[in-house]
């Protein structure tokens, strides 16, 4: 079978000389070259809308090519196609250089000027990875197979603003409404997805940290299956085993997943570690919920500071989900819009605990009352995320504050489809 090798590369000369010694490789098949990063991200996502086994086996990034960086754009291939492998070929070769790529999800490295005998030993080593991750992915049964899943990250502007309940309604609602869902507990050392669905796991997700290659069968093994057919991968039972965590374990956890999964949420919790910057540096959506007092909402503006300091996310691509809301408090989502400088969710989640306590106490919080106030404005929520698929009779504006004076505009963001 020949391999199917995608140039993108920007410069004329360099796209001649490549093409050149590509279509001299041994069952080499050359495809047409792309020229930037977005015509590359757009045809990968246009063949990978028809099958994986459309998408080439090899993808060749030119270091110059734009606009957007080589290594960022070598991420987001990976991190959208993880079926296929990228090869970076630049005039740096040096160490620092190939561990970056390596960590950016580069599958080779090729040094300028070109030899054939490197392009050629790459591009077959690379090929030879690609086959093999798609035969994992063709025997592992249910698998999502299209450009990627969402990713969408759940943190707290403090302890005890109802994060973890929100990402758990998140991931129920997209799961009932027909997406593959999966729901991460990244809060590693006090997280309490377990508690809040009554389940007895022995895997969690730090087991799979030291496992440079997540297969499918790996991850399944680590995957609890809920009775609601949600999949959870759950934060370890002893807090401490949280430090085998690092950013770079935590990215390829969240790919993996990414790549089997419709929807996948990620409870951060309140307290910022490593492997938390690197879920919501990733995240598609990035959600930071807060409570209408001043205490939460400072601590949400120092959350929000925090991340654009440390170069993790901006402020505007971020947004607050208002929790707890009621028209009778004084800090209204306006005002938490305006000192945040993010982005507020236009569904707001009402303050009603007692609907809660008893699902809460029995650690049944997935058979909350359909008709209950926070249910409803959770899914509500959910559906305005587009994590939903339109269903008719869903939750949709159950606890929005349409017509109140403190009500915002929310920017809807990138749609799963239909």
């Amino acid at each position: 079978m020949p391999t199917r090798i995608l140039p993108a590369v920007g410069d004329a000369d360099a796209v001649r000389s490549l093409t050149t010694l590509l279509s001299q490789l041994p069952d080499a098949e050359p495809v047409a070259p792309v020229v930037d990063s977005t015509q590359l991200v757009d045809t990968l996502g246009r063949l990978a809308a028809e099958s994986v086994d459309e998408l080439p086996e090899v993808v060749v990034v030119h270091e110059r090519i734009g606009p957007v960086p080589a290594l960022e754009l070598i991420r987001e291939v990976a991190l959208r196609f993880p079926a296929v492998g990228v090869i970076l070929v630049t005039t740096d070769a040096s160490p620092g250089l190939f561990q970056a790529a390596m960590d950016y999800g580069a599958r080779g490295l090729v040094a300028l000027p070109l030899s054939y005998e490197e392009l050629a030993s790459r591009v077959q080593a690379v090929a030879q990875w690609s086959v093999g991750v798609r035969r994992h992915l063709g025997a592992g049964g249910d698998v999502f197979t299209g450009v990627g899943g969402t990713v969408v990250t759940v943190s707290g502007s403090k302890g005890g603003v109802g994060a973890t309940l929100t990402a758990i309604q998140l991931a129920l609602a997209a799961q009932a409404s027909g997406r593959a869902a999966a729901l991460v507990d990244m809060d590693l050392q006090t997280g309490d997805i377990a508690s809040y669905l009554d389940v007895q796991f022995r895997r969690s997700v730090v087991d799979l940290a030291t496992i440079n290659d997540i297969s499918p069968r790996v991850l399944a093994d680590a995957v609890f299956r809920h009775d609601t057919g949600l999949s959870l991968l759950l934060a370890p039972g002893e807090g401490e085993r949280g430090e085998e965590m690092t950013d770079r374990a935590a990215r390829q956890i969240i790919s993996a997943l990414r790549s089997r999964y419709e929807v996948v949420v990620v409870d951060c919790g309140a307290q910022l570690s490593g492997a938390g910057a690197a879920a919501v540096e990733m995240a598609d959506l990035a959600l930071l919920v807060t409570t209408p007092d001043v205490v939460a909402v400072r601590g949400a503006k120092r959350t929000v500071r925090m991340w654009d300091r440390l170069q993790i996310r901006k402020a505007e691509e971020t947004t607050v989900v208002v929790n707890r809301h009621s028209r009778a408090a004084e800090i209204q989502p306006p005002l938490i819009q305006k000192i945040t400088g993010t982005a507020v969710a236009a569904t707001a989640i009402p303050a009603n605990f007692k609907e809660l306590q008893s699902a809460v106490d029995a650690g049944r919080i997935h058979e909350l009352d359909n008709k209950g106030a926070v249910k409803q404005a959770l899914w509500g929520l959910a559906a305005e995320l587009g994590l939903m698929r339109a269903v008719e009779g869903a939750h949709r504006g159950g606890g929005r504050f349409r017509g109140d004076r403190g009500s915002v505009s929310f920017r809807r963001r990138r749609e799963l489809g239909p």
